[in-house]
């Protein structure tokens, strides 16, 4: 990830320490932060795991198409650029499916039914700021 990217703040920081907000609206989307910036964790994403925190979104990049083969639980899906602009948003994606959008830089899952990403649209711009700022 040489060029500029909206994930630059949690490049060698605790991930807990930021959010993801979606500017356009003025909501957060996440208060916890998780990274999968390296190919295992991108691999391994929600594999696993029987629920993923309302509150926590699994960043993952580069990236421009998930899938949920072997997952347990149904998630929502934004996929977004490098400067945080949402192209695509998947909501209520089941296990056993693929999702893409191939202008995307990154994917951001969430747990399935997040009404903030409900209230996300294509065009909104999302950000990753430190927490306790809005």
């Amino acid at each position: 990830m040489a060029r500029p990217h909206i994930f630059e703040p949690l490049l060698g920081r605790d991930a807990g320490r930021y959010r993801l907000v979606n500017r356009s609206k003025g909501i957060v989307l996440a208060e916890t932060v998780e990274p999968a910036f390296d190919s295992r964790s991108r691999r391994t994403g929600l594999l696993g795991r029987d629920a993923l925190a309302e509150d926590a979104v699994l960043a993952i990049a580069p990236s421009n198409a998930v899938h949920t083969i072997g997952m347990r639980f149904p998630i929502d899906v934004l996929f977004i650029t490098r400067a945080g602009r949402v192209t695509k948003r998947v909501l209520q994606l089941g296990p056993r499916r693929i999702a893409a959008s191939f202008s995307a830089f990154a994917v951001l899952e969430f747990a399935a039914g997040h009404p903030a990403v409900g209230a996300t649209a294509v065009g909104d711009h999302v950000a990753v700021e430190a927490a306790g700022t809005i």
